[in-house]
């Protein structure tokens, strides 16, 4: 644990959150304009979104075996390049058909990424973890605000197609740097190859001008990989399914929170729309109810996305004190059911002001609950497993964020306060499993083997 993490390391996986997240966040910056372009009706915007996580979706499962058997740097690399070459294919979509066609392969190369956590996850010794993780939000954050200044320059000039274009370029430069990084030495011993192992932590040491602890790596006993009975065991299965319904929930939440605030600024679900049509008539009240309607973001809309936005790190030090303090399962707990609570709150009628307050405390709380579980669900699987255990919770968690696109873009036209108590139900059923969870990982190493007499050489 003396070695620290190598800083090419530091560097792939800070553009990666940078990349993700611009990603992301294009559809919700993309809505308006290809919503006008092929004058879309509100379920062919949802299905956009829809389409993207169910790729990822599929593709999670898919590779987080494949990096449990064959490594997580050559599936990181694989997603980008995936990723990469789909995005960049998507700008030249000639109708809404191939759109969602491409960007669903998008979401099953972004779904790879994860490799990347949890290559960072195995470098990072047990005290850092609960700080260093919930820092890389910083970076998700500069993508998430990158992608939306960019769309108030871009989208109003040459149009959408290049913002896709310019969108695609951080995760071509990480491409280029790949051969630079290290794969797991935690993956390397539990396969076996020690040599490789200790090649790359000697490297490490010396980039960091720091001395090898004394010992052997130990061999490691002859178990299967990355099988999906595993996770079912006895001994996981309780933690297993509460950390999907988790998963699930939070997703739901995020991606929730992303949409409703396009759709509050987009189609102006504030305050006065939602009188009863009979006080309030006006032409962009009726526009706006079209099942066609056309209105691109103003300057306004794109500040008030930017304001929300940076509420993803108004809580990162509360959220670190908490999880290394309290521990992963109460501090998610309180994120989460502050998280029901804040949902209902956008139904006061309030200012503009008022609502940008509150989508900004949205930001921050569905913010800190994915920061809490990422570490958690790192934690918790050994490393023979944790890469199918990733896998298998971002794919059940962009079930949720499949769902989100229609409660946020479909059902909160219809009934606003009916959107928001299912998002706040949701939330309440993911505090409670969250509480209930049956491992505290704080202060815990992480396991190398499933066996419990097993002895991990890297803690």
């Amino acid at each position: 644990e003396v070695v620290k993490l190598p800083c090419l390391e530091v560097f792939k996986n800070h553009v990666d959150m940078v990349a993700e997240a611009m990603e992301i966040m294009l559809i919700a910056v993309v809505s308006p304009l290809i919503r006008c372009e092929w004058q879309l009706q509100d379920w062919q915007v949802a299905l956009v979104t829809t389409m993207v996580f169910f790729g990822y979706m599929v593709f999670s499962i898919v590779l987080g075996l494949l990096a449990d058997r064959y490594g997580r740097w050559k599936i990181l690399l694989f997603s980008f390049l995936w990723g990469a070459y789909f995005s960049l294919l998507t700008s030249f979509a000639p109708s809404y058909i191939w759109f969602v066609f491409l960007r669903t392969m998008v979401g099953g190369g972004v779904s790879g990424h994860a490799q990347g956590l949890i290559i960072k996850t195995e470098f990072l010794p047990t005290k850092y973890r609960g700080y260093m993780l919930p820092l890389s939000q910083v970076f998700w954050l500069a993508g998430s605000l990158l992608i939306i200044g960019l769309a108030s320059v871009v989208n109003p000039t040459i149009g959408w197609r290049w913002l896709i274009r310019i969108a695609s370029i951080p995760g071509i430069i990480l491409i280029m740097v790949f051969k630079f990084i290290p794969e797991s030495a935690r993956y390397n011993v539990s396969t076996g190859n020690n040599a490789a192992a200790l090649a790359t932590l000697q490297r490490i040491a010396k980039m960091n001008r720091t001395a090898m602890p004394e010992g052997v790596l130990q061999e490691p006993p002859k178990e299967r990989r990355g099988r999906f009975k595993d996770l079912l065991h006895p001994k996981y299965l309780r933690t297993t399914l509460q950390i999907w319904i988790i998963w699930l929930g939070i997703a739901f939440a995020y991606y929730g929170v992303i949409l409703a605030s396009a759709e509050l600024l987009e189609r102006d679900l504030g305050c006065t729309s939602r009188t009863p049509l009979s006080e309030n008539p006006g032409p962009v009240s009726e526009e706006s109810r079209s099942p066609c309607y056309c209105r691109p973001f103003g300057p306004s809309a794109y500040w008030t996305m930017i304001i929300s936005t940076v509420g993803e790190i108004a809580l990162n030090p509360l959220n670190i004190l908490g999880i290394n303090f309290l521990g992963r399962r109460l501090s998610l707990c309180i994120t989460m059911g502050c998280t029901a609570l804040f949902f209902l709150l956008l139904n006061i009628c309030t200012s503009s002001a008022g609502m940008t307050g509150f989508l900004f405390m949205l930001r921050a709380l569905v913010s800190a609950n994915f920061n809490t579980i990422y570490i958690y669900t790192a934690e918790v699987y050994p490393t023979t497993m944790r890469a199918l255990g990733m896998g298998t919770s971002g794919s059940l968690c962009r079930v949720g964020a499949m769902v989100a696109p229609f409660i946020s873009q479909v059902l909160m036209s219809a009934s606003f306060l009916g959107a928001l108590c299912l998002f706040s139900s949701v939330c309440v059923v993911c505090a409670i499993s969250a509480f209930t969870l049956p491992i505290e990982t704080k202060g815990r190493a992480l396991q190398v083997f499933k066996s419990p007499c097993s002895i991990s050489p890297l803690t």
